[in-house]
């Protein structure tokens, strides 16, 4: 079973937890989530597509990302999820940490920060290794790709996050 950290408004640690995905947050409270955006030094950017079989968004394009575990601090959360999701470790990688955006859904329990790191590495193809439950390909795309896709409704948290596709 997985654990979330709860954190108050200020993004302090609360000292409490909550069961994933059981959405019993109060309004002033907050779970934390992590973005990693990919970029090669040519300039273009890694992104996954979903796989049809997710209820959310499903066959939409996305940078990776999820929720940082109990005890998980969103650095270490980030070079997780890039790892499980690509298969790329970015512990070595030029960047990190670029800044933090928050989402609030009044009585729906599930109010969220999200961390939005951007590493910068040269990789090829074979070093990908994507995980298959969660993705239907990838593509290494240029920023204005990116936009057609966020034009199209077609990439997440494109308006939240259009920034870090700026080198």
């Amino acid at each position: 079973m997985e654990f979330w950290d709860i954190y108050d408004k200020d993004k302090k640690l609360t000292g409490r937890t909550m069961e994933r995905n059981n959405w019993c947050l109060k309004d002033d409270e907050y779970h934390l989530t992590v973005l990693g955006v990919i970029a090669r030094p040519d300039g273009r950017f890694l992104i996954t597509k979903r796989v049809m079989t997710k209820a959310w968004a499903p066959g939409w394009w996305e940078v990776s990302g999820g929720a940082a575990m109990a005890g998980e601090d969103s650095l270490t959360a980030v070079k997780r999820e890039v790892k499980e999701e690509t298969g790329l470790d970015v512990s070595e990688a030029d960047g990190g940490y670029m800044f933090t955006y928050h989402r609030e859904n009044p009585g729906k329990g599930d109010n969220y920060f999200v961390d939005v790191y951007r590493f910068i590495m040269d990789f090829a193809d074979e070093d990908l290794c994507l995980q298959e439950a969660e993705t239907d390909g990838y593509m290494l795309a240029t920023p204005e790709q990116i936009k057609e896709f966020a034009d199209e409704g077609i990439f997440l948290h494109y308006d939240s996050i259009k920034e870090v596709f700026i080198l």
